[in-house]
């Protein structure tokens, strides 16, 4: 016995002729609804002025919106995850015209975090994502920001490591100048800027 014939609705829904209606009631019968009356009615000059407005802010973020994942960036910025310098470094690359323009990480301790043997088993992430970055963004140097005040190097180095800033210039020199010694070694083109930012957002550079 062959099944009845079931018609195909614009929809894609299989129905039966039983049980499809022959006439829908309009939403819109008797006056229009409220959902098409403001469309219906012509723009007024205050919409007018809002449709402009709103082109304008797309036309404004346009270079942002067509910025790529990939492409040519300036630097991958190394620092510490200390809440208290936040805005000082970003305030640092404001300062050197890097905003939009720069990779981060962002590890306990910053350059101690990726060369001290306290924490060796961080160090393999960190080298790991400047070569993603080199290649993804066509880096063309890297700066680590260390910070005075570092709970990290206390972790790392003790105490007495920065007890004093004569003591504390001296491990962060030691430290940076192995950075700069490991990314010679694992990334020879790229160029590396390293220093020391105060609590104030001063650098010391130390090359």
């Amino acid at each position: 016995m062959s099944s009845p014939v079931r018609d195909l609705d614009t929809f894609g829904d299989l129905r039966s002729p039983e049980s499809t209606p022959t006439h829908l009631p309009s939403p819109h019968a008797g006056g229009g609804c409220a959902c098409c009356t403001e469309l219906s009615a012509p723009l007024g000059r205050r919409g007018l002025l809002r449709g402009a407005g709103a082109a304008l802010a797309l036309l404004t973020l346009a270079p942002r919106l067509t910025l790529a994942a990939e492409g040519n960036y300036e630097a991958m910025i190394l620092a510490c995850i200390d809440p208290r310098f936040q805005e000082p470094v970003f305030a640092y690359a404001q300062k050197n015209g890097l905003v939009g323009k720069y990779s981060q990480f962002v590890i306990a301790g910053a350059a101690v975090g990726v060369v001290a043997p306290k924490f060796a088993d961080w160090h393999k992430a960190f080298w790991d994502n400047l070569a993603a970055t080199i290649q993804l963004h066509n880096i063309k140097r890297v700066i680590a920001i260390d910070h005075r005040d570092c709970g990290a190097v206390k972790i790392a180095y003790g105490d007495g490591s920065i007890a004093t800033p004569d003591k504390e210039n001296e491990t962060h020199r030691k430290v940076l100048a192995e950075f700069r010694k490991e990314v010679a070694k694992r990334q020879p083109k790229l160029a590396v800027e390293t220093g020391l930012m105060a609590l104030d957002g001063s650098m010391m550079m130390f090359s």
